[in-house]
C-alpha cells in the first residue's frame, strides 16, 4: 500500500512514465528518491507536522517529492506553476513552510520570493541551480535509500485555485497513521473503479492540483503504472492510451470538448479498448458533451463531486447519469443539503446553496474565511460556493456557483448554462459568460470569446453566436453582446478565472 511495499516485489516496474519524454521512473527509483529527501527533511530538523513546499512543473520526480513528504509525516503543499511572484511568495509565507524545493525552469519567480518568505530554511532546485538554493540532487545524494526509522502518513495542504479570490490553504487532521493504512479516498477508488497494480492510470493536468496529485499516489499504492504528460495535447491523449494500454484516467470537461472537436478520422484513428474507467470532476458537463462522449467511449465514464475541502463526495456512473442527465451524482459521504439565504432546507427542485452536512475542515490561518463558508444556522454544514438542487432520488444537480450569478432586472441567471451552449458551437474554442454593469437592468449578460480562429472575429460571428444561444435558451439567459479575444485565462486543470474577467470589466465599466 505504499511505493516501498512496491518496490520490494516489483523493483523494476514503471511507477511513472513521462508522455513526452518517455522517461521511466521505476518503483525502486520512486521510493529510493523518496527515502533519500525524507532522511533530509529529518537532518533539516523536520518533524511529523512540520510543512514543505514545492513548486515544479510535471517532472519525473514530482510524485517521489510528494511521497518524501507523504512518508515523513509532513504537511506538503504543491504550488501551480503558473504563480507570479506576489501569489507564490503568499502560499509559502502562509503555510508556513519551512523547506521549498522548485524546478529550475522556473528559478526566476522561485528565487525572486526569498526576501518575502523569510520562514524557510532551507530551499533546493531541481536541474540546476539558482541564487539562495542548493542543489536538490547533491543534497540528496549522501542521504540513504532505507526507510526513516518514523515513517508516518503525512497529508497534502493544497491551497484553492484562486478563482474566487486570495487563494485559501486547506489544513486536513494529521493521522499521522503508518504508512501502509490506507485512507479513505484510496477505498472510494478502490471501490467505485476497481483498480489494481496491472492498472495503467493517465494523467493529463497538472499535477500540483488535488485529484491528479491525489488519484496519482492513490494508484501508485496499489502497484499501477502512472502515465504522466507534460500538458494536455487532445490528440496526444488518445494516442498515450492505445500506446501503453490505459486503463483507467481522470479528465475535465474542457477535455473533453477538445477530443471531440477533433476531426472523426482522429477520434476513430486510435484503439481505446483497454479504456476501462474515464473519471470527470473538477467543473460540470454539458449535457451534450458527456452524451456524445458516453456515445464514444461507452458507459466507461464515472463523475464525481468534491472539492479540495474533502467535506463530501458525489458519484454517477454512466448509467444512472442517462437516467438522471446532467446531474453530478448522489451523496457518498456527507449528507447534502440545498438551503435558501437563511440556511432552511429547500424542497425537491428548489435552487439554492448547497452544503454538506459532514466533514468541516478549516482554511489554514483564516477563521473569517472559515466562518464565511458554513451555514447561517451555525450546524457546522459547509459549501463548495455552489449552487443546485436535488431531484426526488437524491441526486445534486449543480447551476453554478454562487459568485458567479448573473442578477438583470431583478432575475436570477447562472451564466453557466449559456456557457454549455456556447462551448459546443463549432466557431468557439472557448467561452466565459458573466454579469457586467448596466445602468438599467443592474448587469446584463456578456459572453468572451475565444474563436477558433480570430479572423473570424466580429459583429457577423457575434451576431451568430447570440442567435445560437436564443435557439436553445431563453432570451434573457443569453448574451446581449459578444467581446472576442485570443485566450481566456484558464487554469490548466480546466477551471476558468473568471474571477480576473468580472474584475477587468467592472473595472472597464467605472471608468
Amino acid at each position: 500500500m505504499h511505493p516501498g511495499a512496491i518496490a520490494a516485489v516489483t523493483p523494476d516496474k514503471p511507477a511513472v512514465i513521462m508522455a513526452g519524454s518517455g522517461e521511466v521512473v521505476t518503483y525502486r527509483r520512486l521510493d529510493e528518491e523518496s527515502n533519500r529527501l525524507a532522511h533530509l527533511f529529518r537532518a533539516a530538523g523536520l518533524q511529523p507536522g512540520d510543512h514543505v513546499a514545492f513548486m515544479l512543473s510535471n517532472h519525473p520526480l514530482f510524485l517521489a517529492v510528494a511521497w518524501a513528504a507523504h512518508r515523513s509525516g509532513l504537511y506538503y503543499t504543491a504550488i501551480s506553476s503558473r504563480l507570479r511572484s506576489d501569489e507564490l511568495a503568499y502560499i509559502v509565507d502562509n503555510c508556513g513552510a519551512r523547506v521549498f524545493i522548485a524546478g529550475a525552469d522556473l528559478a526566476a519567480v522561485a528565487t525572486s520570493i526569498t526576501a518575502a518568505t523569510p520562514g524557510v530554511e532551507l530551499r533546493l532546485m531541481l536541474d540546476g541551480v539558482a541564487e539562495g538554493f542548493s542543489s536538490y540532487e547533491e543534497a540528496v545524494a549522501a542521504q540513504p535509500v532505507t526507510p526513516i526509522p518514523d515513517e508516518c502518513q503525512g497529508a497534502d495542504m493544497l491551497y484553492s485555485s484562486g478563482t474566487t479570490g486570495r487563494p485559501k490553504g486547506v489544513k486536513p487532521a494529521l493521522s499521522k497513521a503508518p504508512l501502509a493504512e490506507p485512507n479513505v479516498l484510496l477505498k472510494l477508488i478502490e471501490g467505485l473503479f476497481a483498480p489494481s497494480a496491472d492498472s495503467v492510470y493517465l494523467s493529463p493536468a497538472p499535477l500540483y492540483h488535488a485529484a491528479p496529485l491525489r488519484y496519482c499516489m492513490s494508484f501508485q499504492r496499489l502497484g499501477a503504472t502512472v502515465v504522466v504528460m507534460e500538458r494536455f495535447d487532445p490528440e496526444q491523449y488518445l494516442a498515450l492510451v492505445e500506446k501503453y494500454r490505459v486503463t483507467h484516467s481522470q479528465l475535465v470537461p474542457t477535455m473533453f470538448i477538445k477530443m471531440l472537436k477533433l476531426p472523426a478520422g482522429t477520434r476513430a484513428r486510435y484503439d481505446l479498448s483497454s479504456l476501462a474507467c474515464a473519471i470527470h470532476a473538477a467543473a460540470p458537463c454539458p449535457v451534450p458533451v458527456k452524451e456524445r462522449m458516453i456515445e464514444w467511449w461507452g458507459p466507461i465514464v464515472h463523475e464525481y463531486y468534491a472539492g479540495t475541502e474533502g467535506n463530501g463526495f458525489l458519484y454517477v456512473n454512466a448509467h444512472d447519469w442517462l437516467e438522471h442527465r446532467g446531474t453530478v451524482g448522489r451523496s457518498l459521504l456527507g449528507t447534502v443539503h440545498v438551503c435558501d439565504e437563511e440556511g432552511d432546507d429547500l424542497p425537491v427542485g428548489e435552487h439554492g446553496t448547497v452544503y454538506f452536512e459532514s466533514g468541516a475542515f478549516e482554511y489554514h490561518g483564516d477563521p473569517d474565511k472559515t466562518r464565511s463558508v458554513q451555514d447561517p444556522k451555525g450546524r457546522g454544514w459547509t459549501t463548495l460556493g455552489d449552487i443546485g438542487y436535488l431531484d426526488a432520488d437524491g441526486f445534486l444537480y449543480l447551476t453554478d456557483r454562487r459568485s458567479y450569478m448573473i442578477i438583470s432586472g431583478g432575475v436570477n441567471i447562472y451564466p453557466q448554462e449559456a456557457e454549455n451552449v456556447l462551448c459546443l458551437h463549432p466557431r468557439v474554442a472557448d467561452v466565459a459568460v458573466l454579469g457586467v454593469p448596466d445602468e438599467e437592468m443592474g448587469e446584463q449578460v456578456k459572453a468572451v470569446v475565444q474563436p477558433v480562429s480570430m479572423a473570424e472575429a466580429g459583429p457577423e460571428l457575434e451576431a451568430e453566436l447570440i442567435a445560437y444561444c436564443r435557439e436553445r435558451l431563453a432570451h434573457y439567459k443569453c448574451p446581449r453582446s459578444v467581446d472576442f479575444r485570443e485566450e481566456l485565462p484558464r487554469h490548466p486543470t480546466g477551471k476558468l478565472y473568471k474571477r480576473l474577467l468580472k474584475d477587468e470589466y467592472r473595472a472597464r465599466y467605472q471608468q
